[in-house]
């Protein structure tokens, strides 16, 4: 299976996904903002969770710094809704059963998991920049310490 790898200056795959909460987010409506997207692979996972909660404890100096937190997952709205709930979420998760974002993204495809190879979301993040353009493409992203080591990345540590 080959998957395409986003780099720094490429224009960041259009997407308009379903929130938690019923919505439709697409991209587009974030022109002008730099957005941290992120893709995560199961709501409610031990990993994810972390991450998640990672994500909302920076968010007020995330967005003080002009970034907009956009989680992905393959969960559909109602799971993700009680993740945002359970753990009082208050950034926007989207939803995408298909896995059409991930892929055109690059965050689904062949991983290393306990050693083996398998076929699943790859935890990846990307910075993308007013322009739409990304600026960061950053896979394989381990799920305990990313938003610090991101932050740092950002010079926001």
């Amino acid at each position: 299976m080959t998957e395409t790898r986003l780099a720094p200056g490429d224009a960041a795959p259009e997407f308009a996904l379903p929130t938690a909460g019923g919505d439709e987010i697409s991209l587009d409506a974030y022109r002008g903002k730099r957005v941290i997207l992120y893709f995560y692979p199961a709501a409610m996972t031990p990993g994810c969770t972390k991450q998640a909660c990672d994500f909302r404890d920076s968010l007020a100096q995330l967005t003080a710094d002009g970034f907009v937190v956009l989680g992905v997952s393959k969960d559909k709205p109602e799971k993700l809704a009680k993740f945002a709930e359970r753990d009082a979420l208050t950034f926007p998760l989207l939803s995408d059963p298909g896995l059409e974002i991930h892929k055109a993204y690059g965050a689904y495809g062949t991983k290393k998991l306990y050693g083996k190879e398998v076929v699943g979301v790859i935890r990846s993040t990307f910075v993308i920049d007013a322009d739409g353009k990304i600026e960061q493409a950053l896979y394989n992203v381990k799920a305990t310490g990313h938003v610090a080591s991101l932050k740092k990345k950002l010079g926001l540590a």
